[in-house]
């Protein structure tokens, strides 16, 4: 039996089919508009952040005197004289000997925090004793008191132990976990560690030296990586600190090398220290990119909970 509609369910049926499709149409109109300018923005953002780095590598292939008051970003003929002045070294010292100095440093400062505040870390999380949770506040004021504070003090007493000009100045605090950043995130990944791993070992008859070189250790791989990366790119970046310590040109990192190329009594290159940055990135850079997975799982690890 067939059914007749009347006028009022087509205009009401006419009107509804109508509107869904327009309203889905302005959805995604809005929807794409939305999306169209967050891309905008954040490739406008990321120009504003790039663009500081871009300038210094197209700096580093022009001549010293289109550097400073040129407005194009691309040079107008690459050069890569910088760079051959830049591995010839400065001052009468190679470049190879700021990387060596370098890497002396970035490797004694990952291989002093990962002994040092690893022990220490291990004694803060496991071992009860007397006072540990008024050295662990002690320890954590460290990390809120401003380097700036120390500076005098710290010289002073290097310097009545005939330490200035060496690296010891550099690698002394390292060694004893005096870095309380480091010591602070190996205790946090190591209280996620279960106990009942601790408590398996001590009636297997190990003591705390063996259940830490055998049981904890190994299980802190990625929040040793992480502290391992992190020392180096700190150590590697470091100027204020040999600044402060190394009288010796020859002793010399490579942020401290950069400095030698801007002269204020004379005429400054800075094409070749622009193309010293770029070299002195590079290990940098290249580390980063071997450990990244470690330092993100390392990361990621910190928050879970046995």
């Amino acid at each position: 039996m067939s059914k007749v509609l009347t006028h009022t369910e087509v205009v009401t049926t006419d009107r509804t089919g109508g509107r869904r499709p327009r309203e889905a149409t302005a959805r995604r109109w809005q929807n794409g508009a939305k999306t169209t300018v967050f891309h905008i923005l954040t490739l406008a953002v990321l120009v504003v952040i790039l663009y500081p780095a871009a300038w210094m590598v197209m700096s580093s292939f022009k001549p010293g005197n289109e550097i400073i008051g040129s407005v194009s970003l691309v040079p107008e003929s690459f050069s890569f004289d910088n760079y051959l002045k830049a591995l010839e070294g400065i001052g009468g010292v190679s470049f190879w000997t700021f990387v060596v100095n370098s890497l002396i440093l970035a490797l004694a400062s990952v291989i002093s925090i990962v002994l040092s505040c690893s022990i220490t870390a291990y004694a803060f999380a496991r071992i009860r004793f007397r006072g540990s949770r008024l050295f662990f506040l002690c320890m954590i004021a460290t990390m809120l008191l401003p380097f700036h504070v120390v500076i005098i003090p710290q010289y002073i007493v290097f310097n009545q132990l005939d330490m200035i000009n060496t690296y010891w100045p550099l690698l002394l605090g390292k060694f004893l976990a005096a870095d309380a950043f480091f010591v602070f995130l190996m205790i946090q990944f190591i209280r996620g560690l279960p106990r009942d791993l601790d408590e398996a070992a001590r009636i297997d008859g190990a003591g705390h030296v063996r259940t830490f070189a055998y049981v904890i250790l190994p299980l802190m791989k990625p929040a040793l990586v992480t502290s391992s990366i992190f020392a180096f790119i700190w150590s590697w970046n470091d100027f204020f600190g040999p600044l402060l310590y190394l009288k010796d040109p020859g002793m010399y990192t490579m942020p401290l090398a950069l400095r030698l190329y801007v002269d204020q009594t004379s005429t400054s290159d800075y094409g070749a220290q622009m193309a010293m940055a770029i070299l002195a990135l590079l290990p940098v850079v290249v580390f980063f990119l071997a450990f990244q997975r470690y330092l993100v799982s390392g990361v990621a690890t910190e928050g879970l909970k046995g």
